[in-house]
Parts: C-alpha cells; structure tokens; sequence
C-alpha cells in the first residue's frame, strides 16, 4: 500500500497550513497517510523529531512510500532519509520551501548540528521534487537551487507564492498543485 509522511514546519502542526487537506485527498484515494505532530516544533531538533517518527513500529518505509517536508519540515524529511537502513529506498521525497541551513535562525539550528550528506539522502529515494517560490520571506530560492542540484530534483518553481502556507493566504488551506504531482 502506498504511504504518505507529511511533515510540518517549525512552530507548526499536523493541523497547519494545507496538511489537514492533502491527508484528507490522500487517503480518498486509498493511501495510507501519516502527519505527525513534531515534538516541540517550535525549536526543531533532528534527534527529537527522528526518535518521534522512528518510534512508531507500526509505520513502514517502503518503495511506495512519498515523504513531504513543508519548511523545516523538509529539512526533517532529509534527515529521516539520511538514517534510513541501507537497503530502505522511497519512491519520493517532495520538499516545499526547504532550507538547506540556517540563514541565522537559531530556532531551527538543531536541524542542522551534522553535516548534511546528499549523497547518502540520494540512495534512499527514486526521486526528489523541489517546491519553491521567489518571494518566500522565511527561504532565499538560492536553498531550493541547491536542493535541485545536490539531490538531482526536479524543481517546481511557482512564482509569488511566499512560503507556500496560510502566511501567503486563506487558499493555503489546499494545494491542488502539489497533490496533482503526488498523483502522476
């Protein structure tokens, strides 16, 4: 059965943004969806969120498995990919207004204590796409920029999109456009 992780952002929720909706979508069509409430999200912390979603035993990573990582939320997908067994290979990894460090924010600086290994992060999924817009107020797109090339990726670019949550407007409840690409 195909699954589908949805990571938050930081000070965020399961219940944020367009989340509530792409997990509703998912699962009419049958998928199997998981979007976890991060442990203290309001200071994001790769060991705290791994242990988080590694604990839950019931919760298979498989080739049908699609990981979505909203902001720092896409940093966590990376990590998780980055721990992942060596023969555990995702079909997708799908970050939106993903950073690649920390620009400054202390906040999020317990994402980024190790290096991060694109190499590895490379083995453990199919295919990368990458979600960005030239006005995100949180991302400079030079970090999706360097997302598409280290990880191969396919970069959407949407323009005047800010950081693509409920900041931007009410229409953040839904993303149409990126369920439409988990559809493909």
């Amino acid at each position: 059965m195909r699954n589908v992780l949805i990571l938050h952002g930081t000070a965020n929720t399961s219940q944020g943004n367009w989340f509530p909706w792409l997990t509703q979508e998912l699962e009419k069509r049958g998928y199997e969806v998981w979007s976890p409430d991060l442990p203290q999200a309001d200071r994001p912390d790769e060991e705290r969120y791994l242990n988080h979603i590694f604990s839950r035993k019931d919760w298979k990573f498989t080739s049908e498995t699609v990981i979505v990582g909203h902001s720092s939320g896409g940093v966590a997908a990376l990590r998780l990919l980055q721990r992942l067994p060596e023969a555990v290979v995702i079909d997708r990894c799908i970050t939106v207004g993903a950073f690649t460090n920390t620009h400054g924010w202390d906040s999020i600086a317990g994402l980024f204590r190790t290096p991060i290994d694109y190499t590895v992060i490379k083995k453990h999924a199919k295919k990368f796409i990458v979600y960005h817009s030239n006005d995100d107020p949180h991302v400079p797109i030079e970090d999706a920029e360097e997302l598409q090339k280290k990880l191969d990726a396919e970069f959407i670019f949407i323009p005047d999109q800010g950081h693509f949550n409920l900041e931007k407007g009410p229409q953040y409840t839904q993303f149409p456009v990126l369920l439409e690409k988990m559809l493909e």
